[in-house]
């Protein structure tokens, strides 16, 4: 019970940081704005709304009573005066009926203070408090007509509960204003660091980060930085041992080349070429597998163009294409290049007939490449992208390749930050599916 309600909390509270620290901020501040409001309406305003209104009553009885037994001569000295003195404006309607429609305000303060007052007193009554901007309509059953009597509404209203509501509601206002600023500062630098990590996480290059907040933030920075500058310094090294590498192995195997082709025997020289051929290959892969973007540049270009251009370089027939014309996506362009010529290769040699096809949808890209080759077991997806892995099947039977074309386009695509999946394709083969954050 306690899990399940948890959860339904967790699920309510934003998941942003300023958003949630706003909260910490914002629903103090609410509590107390209500709490003190609701103390001053029922302590001060309401009863003091209640006493005014209690006098008004009397004095409404005073003329009620004084109708009832002075002479015509006192009424209109007494109407004069309570006129003059109380801003009263008393007239007697002989002949006239209460009004049928009622106009009282059922949740309005004054309308309920000035009804429980009135029905003690009277037995009837009609009242209007809101067809005049400042004063009261009050009518009572007189005899045979009715004493009408307009009075002002600060009779019966504290005026207080505007200047109140003004000077609790600026400076909550003020206070939330002021939160608000300093909490984009303080989420600011978490969002900088956030950025910067996503973007050394796709192995773009960052300018010198400069950590920036509070001390804590200022030290997260710090140590991302020394990690990112470790995590280069490691990039650089293993390039260059690569590169000794490269060279050292090229020079033993030119020789050897050289020397097989003045053996006599040529079918012990045409194997002993094959095997010195794929060592060299394997050798290219792996060096172009282990340096993958690390000098390309984030760039903005068309997609669409891209794949289309490719696609035309293969100068085949069988490769199908549908897709829009103008699809931007931010990447490194040459990278996305060689893993779409990488999976093309691969469908090219296992299969016949390829379709390609781009779409999108709210946030990604997705690119499909469909074959009619043998296809893949399922089980084996996951093992498919691992470097040097091969397959005991058809696709393992051919020696161009090494097993490295889709490890490194699974690193491409991963390094933009999207996912590469395969699945059974609708021709009978392999489905690869590529999608990107759009």
């Amino acid at each position: 019970m306690f899990y399940g309600l948890s959860k339904f909390l967790k699920n309510l509270l934003p998941k942003r940081l300023f958003y949630r620290g706003l909260l910490i901020v914002a629903v103090p501040i609410v509590i107390l704005q209500v709490t003190i409001s609701l103390v001053f309406f029922d302590s001060l305003w309401i009863k003091t709304n209640k006493g005014l209104t209690r006098a008004l009553v009397s004095e409404i009885v005073t003329i009620i009573d004084i109708y009832n037994n002075e002479s015509e001569y006192n009424k209109k000295i007494v109407k004069d005066l309570y006129n003059k003195n109380f801003s009263f404006t008393v007239r007697f309607l002989d002949n006239e009926k209460l009004p049928d429609i009622k106009v009282e305000r059922w949740f309005s303060p004054m309308d309920r203070t000035l009804r429980r007052e009135l029905k003690p007193k009277f037995n009837d009554y009609w009242f209007n408090t809101i067809s005049y901007k400042e004063v009261v309509d009050l009518r009572i059953k007189f005899g045979d007509g009715v004493l009408q009597i307009f009075f002002p509404k600060e009779r019966i209203q504290a005026s207080s509960i505007r200047i109140f509501a003004f000077w609790i509601t600026i400076p909550a206002i003020l206070m939330l204003t002021i939160a608000i600023i300093f909490l984009k500062n303080q989420t600011r630098p978490i969002i900088k660091l956030a950025k910067a990590s996503e973007r050394f996480g796709k192995g773009e290059d960052i300018e010198e980060f400069h950590p920036s907040g509070a001390l804590e933030i200022r030290q997260a920075g710090h140590e991302f930085d020394k990690m990112r500058k470790r995590i280069l310094r490691h990039l650089n090294q293993r390039s260059e041992m690569l590169s000794g590498i490269s060279h050292d192995l090229r020079t033993p195997l030119t020789r050897i080349k050289l020397q097989l082709a003045m053996i006599k025997d040529e079918n012990l020289s045409k194997k002993l070429s094959k095997d010195v051929d794929e060592m060299e290959k394997m050798l290219n892969e792996y060096l172009q597998y282990a340096s993958t973007g690390a000098k390309d540049k984030t760039e903005s270009f068309n997609l669409s163009k891209l794949l289309d251009e490719t696609i035309d370089n293969y100068d085949n027939e069988n490769i199908q294409k549908k897709f829009e014309k103008k699809l931007f996506f931010n990447g490194r362009k040459n990278l996305i290049r060689r893993c779409i010529n990488n999976l093309i290769d691969n469908s090219i040699r296992y299969s016949k007939n390829i379709l390609v096809n781009l779409e999108k949808d709210n946030s990604n890209i997705l690119l499909f490449i469909d074959d009619d080759g043998p296809g893949i077991p399922k089980e084996e997806y996951h093992n498919i992208i691992k470097p040097f892995y091969k397959i005991d099947k058809s696709r393992s039977e051919s020696k161009s390749s090494v097993g490295l074309g889709l490890a490194i386009s699974s690193d491409i695509i991963k390094s933009h930050g999207g996912d590469i999946k395969f699945d059974k394709s609708k021709l009978g083969g392999l489905r690869v599916i590529i999608s990107l954050p759009f």
